[in-house]
């Protein structure tokens, strides 16, 4: 990374957030939850973090789409905003002179389950989603249908809580074909303390100089309920009083859906707009975005290595933002489907 380097900080993949001030949707993908007040198992005795649920792995299940459903999701992350002519190729299923690409980031919905492993009774309102990673290794079809497996990778001692990671490895139901890979790492809040191995950690600067790209979006008032059109329908997102529990003013647009900005921003800016380019994009959620704020992305390159955060205002909300760019890993024919 050319530049003087500014404040070191440590960061993600492996996974090491101490948790974001957003409360998870649907990137968690192990059942965490109980009732909303259990704190306790059976005869009252305290129901601790299950430690050797590290390694186990489950099926969960096929997901399918359409050429409607990459286009619900490109709008959801913005695209054809604030010009509906900008991005067509991703917006509509018959762009005209060319076919319909879908967003790499549209990975990340078949990861959104409940199923797996229960690792204990904690109230939903302790629960953070803190970072994320997708890898792809190709271009998405517009038509596709994958399986999904999953695993708990890693549980690890924050002292102020627990972080839960968990590994998804998206496939081909048909071939078996590797579509992509999520990790995910969730915060859970009080579950520390058990003198698990610390977290892994790499380390993360912001360069010491302007950015060499900023990208701005304006979200719209109704992103959130747009985007949860797209499987994640956790209520803190479209119901007031959810979000007023949680200590919210309204309610805050999903973290992934800010996330989406981002890889759609990175798309546009150093992939000259071409899925195929699009490598692995990482991110820790620093801070909450309400609908209707811009995001801007600022972006740091060193050859096909970049690093990235977000920001809302003045405010960060995501931080230790790393992506990769590749070598084109497929044609306009090899995956998409017109």
């Amino acid at each position: 990374m050319s530049g003087t380097v500014g404040q070191q900080r440590q960061s993600s993949i492996p996974l090491t957030g101490t948790g974001s001030c957003v409360p998870p949707g649907g990137a968690v993908t192990v059942s965490l939850t109980g009732p909303e007040n259990a704190r306790t198992g059976r005869g009252g005795a305290p129901m601790p973090m299950d430690l050797g649920a590290v390694g186990r792995s489950w099926d969960s299940g096929e997901y399918t789409w359409t050429p409607q459903d990459a286009v619900l999701y490109a709008l959801a992350v913005g695209a054809g905003t604030p010009d509906p002519c900008a991005e067509l190729a991703f917006t509509t299923e018959k762009p005209p002179d060319t076919v319909q690409r879908v967003l790499p980031t549209f990975a990340v919905l078949p990861t959104i389950s409940r199923r797996g492993p229960k690792l204990g009774d904690f109230p939903r309102s302790r629960m953070r989603h803190a970072e994320q990673l997708l890898r792809v290794t190709g271009l998405l079809p517009a038509t596709g249908r994958v399986r999904v497996t999953s695993r708990v990778t890693g549980i690890h001692d924050k002292r102020s809580g627990a972080l839960v990671v968990i590994t998804n490895t998206v496939t081909d139901a048909g071939t078996g074909e590797l579509v992509a890979e999520t990790i995910s790492a969730i915060f859970v809040l009080g579950e520390g303390g058990f003198g698990g191995p610390p977290s892994p950690s790499t380390p993360w600067s912001e360069p010491d100089r302007p950015a060499d790209h900023v990208v701005t979006y304006r979200t719209n008032d109704n992103q959130a309920l747009l985007y949860r059109l797209c499987g994640d329908r956790n209520p803190l997102h479209s119901d007031p009083s959810v979000s007023a529990r949680a200590g919210f003013e309204r309610p805050i647009l999903h973290g992934l859906c800010t996330y989406g900005f981002a890889g759609r921003a990175i798309l546009h800016a150093v992939c000259g707009s071409d899925p195929a380019r699009f490598g692995e994009i990482r991110a820790r959620f620093a801070a909450p975005v309400l609908p209707g704020q811009s995001l801007s992305t600022h972006i740091w390159g060193d050859g096909d290595s970049f690093r990235f955060v977000v920001k809302a205002g003045d405010t960060t909300v995501l931080d230790r933002g790393f992506f990769s760019r590749t070598e084109p890993h497929g044609t306009s024919t090899d995956r998409y489907n017109p």
